[in-house]
């Protein structure tokens, strides 16, 4: 496989489908296979790189689900994409990431970072891509006052952390990317921190992935339900600080404003 930075150079669309009953933005608009299918492959025409799918709800205060429930929602949707569609695992269950690999997934997207199932480092090896992403606490607890002396160097030393680890484990460092995780046991000023100072995460040397889009922040800080709008100028600030992936729900209207931002840097 060749390096993450190039199969995925700046800026690249990752888009969502989340196959669960209860995601914050998406659920279970996608719990039909053949729809969930339709819209990763509607996601590539529109040009998104690659398209994440997961079966289990991180939104803060969601519960777990088992690994069976889990493969039971996403296995399905795989199998109607066969290997027509670049995609990505949102998992941090180690079987799961076994059973998407195994139907063509080329990036497996544990939110845990390597914490939530010990045998996941394996499944991903040498075979797969890798995104490492900070998480304060658990999706139940995640937003109970979340606290932070100085936001962007925590997370960067988390990660860096995580980054070794993972290559310790033996995952090639150039298949590996890193997520701050925008709304993951975040305030709105430490989302806002994060993309200003992304240069803090840069330094590590790894793609940055930035996944802003829908999150309750943007409704926070506009006052308004409709979040296009927000999602992307918080992509294309996000793209400007030197954020390589940004992970997306509306996938056209984030190709069409990276690309013109693309351009003109």
């Amino acid at each position: 496989m060749i390096p993450i930075e190039e199969r995925f150079p700046r800026p690249s669309v990752m888009g969502v489908v989340n196959v669960t009953p209860d995601s914050f933005s998406d659920g279970g608009v996608h719990l039909d296979p053949d729809a969930a299918a339709g819209a990763a492959r509607r996601m590539v025409e529109e040009g998104a790189a690659i398209v994440d799918v997961g079966g289990e709800s991180t939104r803060p205060g969601s519960d777990g689900v088992s690994a069976e429930e889990e493969l039971r929602r996403v296995v399905p949707v795989l199998d109607r994409l066969g290997r027509e569609v670049p995609l990505s695992i949102d998992t941090s269950k180690a079987a799961v990431a076994r059973a998407a690999l195994e139907r063509g997934a080329i990036l497996v997207n544990d939110v845990t970072a390597l914490q939530g199932d010990p045998e996941l480092a394996e499944v991903v090896g040498s075979n797969a891509y890798l995104c490492l992403m900070h998480m304060h606490g658990a999706p139940r607890t995640m937003q109970a006052e979340p606290r932070y002396d100085d936001v962007a160097a925590e997370v960067a030393a988390f990660l860096e952390a995580r980054l070794a680890f993972a290559v310790a484990q033996g995952i090639p460092e150039e298949r590996i990317c890193l997520d701050p995780g925008i709304g993951f046991g975040k305030t709105v000023a430490h989302n806002l921190e994060l993309v200003r100072r992304l240069d803090v995460l840069l330094a590590l040397g790894r793609p940055v992935v930035v996944g802003f889009s829908r999150k309750s922040s943007l409704r926070k800080l506009t006052g308004s339900d409709d979040l296009l709008g927000a999602s992307v100028a918080a992509a294309v600030a996000a793209f400007e600080r030197g954020a390589t992936i940004l992970r997306v729900h509306d996938v056209k209207p984030h190709v069409d404003a990276l690309t013109v931002a693309g351009a003109i840097a």
